[in-house]
């Protein structure tokens, strides 16, 4: 096989897993679940039997789940492909790989491969749903195909840029926040590119074939062009061809470079010297040594470079992006129109920067775990008498010091909203403290990970995909909401199988391999506060929805928190609990 041995190790060993089987029947039972859902939320218990109707909803079922689907592919392909090859860095188990008789395409291509397999897998298994809902009407089985091919390549493009940044960068951290914020911009750019394209301009419409969202887009909108009547026909067939030659172009990147970016030449770096007289009259070079604190965990997060030297490049890059999204957003004008009738598009700039620095202060968190015992330094701290809290707080603060422009740029937008007068001074403390506490949970949440997860690829996959289906959860209750708005008493049932259905995942999520009544409670009753802060928020609501997400959020955090010192004595193997 071109991909080598090391894609067909992980095609022979994924299906002996357990949790292989477990995630596809889960992802199948989700997909089902959001179809419920919008039935119900769509019809509610009326004996629905008109053709036109259900081609409508099928029609509408149809885009939701394929953009759902689609982002679930380009997050968790970047996801995965980071994390493996990352974690293989932190072993330091790629440099064996370089030593083999391995050529370099066999590597790269069986990492990729191997990472974005469960994905396809997921792909695979998701086109009986959509046939399904082909039986009700108003979808085409051309439409359902190049769905599916549109996800296949954006699988393997998001793949191919976290490849490369993985393969290119020592850190974890810098790994994962380098290849968010890459397709971040990237999406933007098409954006900003056929935005100042005049219409039909080859310009734009080229832009628009690398947009793997505008593709799903002209997919889904039925009967928009009466020409396009056979596959071959469909406008998806450009992005197919421009995804594809866009992966392939990262990946020979990746292979052309693999030996020459790895082993890195910054494995080892000399320590400050300074000269000093010895007592024969000649000079000597001697080591520098720094004062530590007291507390060296935190000593080390935020006064050394632990994640690398170009961490700064990143937080420019956030800014960067930052000002570019306020610039375009909000001095511009806000023309009145609410983006998917809930926000308007100053709001909206405000919550996108809000969740990527959530994502990137989570992976923070996550990888200043995962790093150390990767790394085997976490086996060195069971000879030393720190304490688990100088450990646990310890990082927390470093989490939170390291990231702390991510959280300063999102609370200056709110506070400029304040000073221009577009939100009230009360207002403005009630969003400020409702984000910080979101800020608390994404840190904390990260740390819990690395602590309860062995894996690296686990902790991380853990983590961010709990803050990622957090909010994709939410987007798609808004959705719903906004459709029922006059019916909302008649589909009650429908949202409360949503929220159980979300409350059982995180519980489990939280409670794995550290059970406690606590982080079932807070599993249990998070979706449920989140869900009231939204339905609040719609009506106008400010206050309820601070503390509902401060309450939510903050209880979560806690019951995170307390278990966090006894998991950290268990991964040591000794008992810390008699040390204040």
């Amino acid at each position: 096989m071109i991909a080598g041995p090391i894609f067909s190790r992980e095609v022979l060993t994924l299906p002996r897993q357990f949790r292989h089987y477990l995630i596809r029947s889960g992802y199948i039972g989700l997909l089902f679940v959001l179809l419920w859902t919008a039935g119900q939320v769509t019809f509610g218990f009326q004996d629905v039997r008109g053709i036109s109707a259900m081609a409508g909803f099928g029609q509408q079922v149809f885009q939701i789940l394929a953009f759902v689907q689609l982002s679930l592919v380009l997050f968790f392909s970047l996801l995965f492909t980071a994390g493996n090859i990352a974690q293989e860095k932190d072993r330091q188990t790629l440099i064996l790989l370089l030593m083999t008789d391995l050529s370099n395409h066999e590597i790269v291509l069986g990492k990729l491969f191997a990472s974005v397999l469960q994905v396809g897998t997921l792909i695979l298994i998701s086109a009986p749903v959509f046939l399904f809902l082909q039986l009700l009407g108003g979808i085409a089985a051309h439409q359902i195909f190049w769905l599916i091919a549109i996800c296949f390549v954006t699988a393997l493009l998001a793949g191919s840029w976290a490849a490369l940044i993985a393969f290119l960068k020592e850190k974890t951290f810098q790994t994962l926040a380098t290849s968010v914020l890459g397709l971040v911009v990237y999406l933007g750019a098409i954006e900003t590119i056929v935005a100042l394209s005049p219409a039909h301009s080859i310009v734009g419409e080229w832009a628009a074939a690398f947009s793997p969202f505008r593709a799903v887009l002209e997919i889904t909108s039925p009967l928009a062009d009466p020409l396009i009547t056979t596959p071959g026909s469909l406008p998806a067939v450009d992005s197919v061809i421009a995804l594809c030659l866009l992966s392939a172009a990262l990946t020979a990147i990746s292979i052309n470079r693999l030996r020459v970016w790895n082993p890195s030449r910054k494995l080892f770096i000399q320590p400050e010297t300074e000269s000093a007289d010895s007592e024969s009259g000649e000079s000597a070079s001697v080591v520098r040594h720094r004062r530590i604190w007291s507390n060296p965990v935190i000593w080390r997060e935020m006064r050394t470079r632990a994640y690398g030297r170009r961490v700064v490049f990143i937080k420019l890059a956030y800014l960067f992006m930052a000002a570019t999204i306020f610039y375009s957003a909000i001095l511009s004008g806000d023309s009145g129109e609410l983006i998917l009738g809930m926000v308007s598009r100053p709001v909206f700039a405000f919550v996108s920067l809000g969740i990527l620095g959530l994502m990137l202060i989570n992976a923070q968190a996550a990888t200043s775990i995962t790093s150390e015992r990767d790394g085997q330094t976490l086996d060195l701290l069971v000879a030393t008498d720190i304490s688990a809290k100088e450990f646990v707080y310890g990082k927390l603060g470093g989490v939170l010091y390291n990231t702390k422009e991510l959280a300063l740029i999102p609370l200056a937008i709110a506070a400029w909203f304040v000073a221009e007068g577009s939100m009230t001074l009360e207002n403005g403390i009630y969003l400020g403290i409702g984000f910080l506490s979101l800020v608390s949970f994404a840190a904390m949440l990260g740390l819990h990970s690395g602590l309860v997860f062995w894996s690296s690829r686990q902790a991380i996959a853990n983590s961010m995909g709990t803050i990622f289906f957090l909010f994709i959860g939410i987007f798609i209750l808004m959705i719903l909401l906004v459709e029922t708005r006059g019916s909302f008493g008649n589909q009650i049932g429908a949202f409360i199988l949503f929220i159980g259905v979300g409350s059982l995942g995180l519980g489990q999520s939280l409670t794995f391999r550290n059970p406690s009544p606590a982080l079932w409670m807070a599993g249990g009753l998070l979706p449920v506060l989140t869900f009231y802060a939204i339905t609040t928020f719609l009506l106008g609501g400010t206050l309820g929805v601070s503390l509902s997400i401060a309450a939510a959020y903050g209880f979560t955090t806690l019951a995170m928190l307390v278990p966090a010192v006894s998991e950290f004595d268990v991964a040591l193997g000794r008992s810390t609990s008699d040390k204040g």
